[in-house]
């Protein structure tokens, strides 16, 4: 069987590169021969990468942006000259580029069609891109999601139901540095960490949590790590309600201290709002190092599904400072909830969330549609 993972960037920065990635590295190392064709980001030259001896990347030099999708014209071509090499083609949605790659590639065996999520705020780009998606979903052998609420929601899949599945994201466990973690718990001292990941853009809803921060005791403060446009208006959230002491903006974490900060925290909390936010794999990070979660009920989105309300932590709905601060507080004050729900969490990542899982689940449905005549 031969693979090829189709779509995205390189270098891996988001959710989805990160996923073809990691199918790539793990499928080829459990025998699968498995490649990964895909749009150069940050200036990166391009090229042929060998990873080992079953799985090389493609990197085709990106020509142009345009509403947040890389224009690689040459990886037409390039798919063109490969596509007959591959039993399966598993594009990863959405990406308008390697849609169009395929539909122009003359390819005519078996196509997974990974979808993410859906297109939801480039308006313009959607109804350009629409009689392709919809080609796209009509092709595809398999629709898989990365959790079964957001591919029975999503109302671009409603008439192919009988064919969609799907395989939840797997990471490999965090590997924490103990001498990080000290300093992190040292630069908090005596305080219960209340930590949380991610760019500070509108759909994360940090400003929730910067307001839960308020009915906190001063047991708690609120870490933040990530940056982005909405930086200022936080800082100046922060500075209205007085909380300068107990809300931290850390902004960039570099990706060798993550692991310890996730390590150092009591609780992980995710406060989002839209269902941009489709599956948060910050979650099972946290999860992995048996840290509670306390996340929101996103309509349409798989992050409660992810983190299972009273297994893996506390689900509250969007928008509401108060109710994350209960939350918090209830797992934070009750040492027999915490344990359990911290044993939940690992537990749950362990069933459902590892990288090996992720390459298991994806080696039988490519099994079930190359079975298939």
């Amino acid at each position: 069987m031969k693979v090829l993972q189709l779509g995205k960037f390189y270098p891996i920065r988001g959710g989805v590169e990160k996923v073809m990635y990691d199918l790539m590295l793990g499928l080829s190392e459990a025998g699968v021969h498995c490649d990964m064709l895909c749009a150069s980001t940050e200036d990166h030259p391009g090229g042929t990468i060998r990873i080992n001896d079953l799985a090389h990347l493609f990197v085709i030099p990106t020509q142009l942006s345009l509403a947040a999708t890389k224009l690689a014209p040459a990886m037409i071509s390039r798919l063109r000259k490969i596509a007959q090499h591959y039993d399966i083609i598993h594009v990863h949605h959405p990406d308008p580029m390697a849609c169009l790659a395929l539909f122009l590639s003359g390819y005519k065996g078996k196509v997974i069609l990974h979808w993410h999520s859906d297109i939801l705020k480039q308006k313009v780009l959607l109804k350009a891109y629409a009689p392709l998606q919809r080609w796209l979903i009509k092709r595809a052998d398999k629709i898989l999601g990365t959790t079964p609420k957001y591919v029975a929601e999503s109302p671009f899949l409603q008439k192919v139901q009988h064919k969609t599945g799907y395989i939840p994201i797997g990471v490999e466990p965090l590997q924490p540095e103990a001498s990080l973690v000290h300093q992190i718990q040292k630069r908090y001292a005596g305080k219960k960490i209340i930590f949380s990941l991610g760019r500070l853009v509108a759909y994360k809803g940090y400003e929730y949590l910067i307001q839960a921060a308020r009915t906190l005791s001063d047991d708690y403060c609120v870490v933040i790590g990530g940056k982005g446009p909405l930086q200022h208006s936080l800082e100046t959230l922060i500075v209205a309600n007085d909380l300068q002491q107990k809300v931290f903006l850390i902004g960039y974490i570099p990706d060798e201290e993550i692991p310890a900060y996730f390590a150092a925290s009591s609780q992980f909390c995710l406060p989002s709002i839209l269902k941009t936010e489709a599956f948060a794999i910050v979650q099972i990070e946290a999860m992995s190092c048996g840290k509670p979660v306390v996340s929101t009920d996103i309509p349409g989105s798989g992050v409660s599904w992810v983190n299972q309300d009273g297994e893996s932590g506390l689900i509250v709905p969007i928008e509401d400072a108060n109710a994350l601060a209960q939350k918090i507080t209830e797992i934070g004050e009750n040492d027999d909830r915490y344990q359990q729900l911290a044993v939940g969490a690992k537990n749950r990542y362990n069933q459902y969330f590892t990288r090996a899982k992720m390459v298991e689940v994806c080696r039988g449905y490519y099994g079930q549609v190359l079975e298939r005549k």
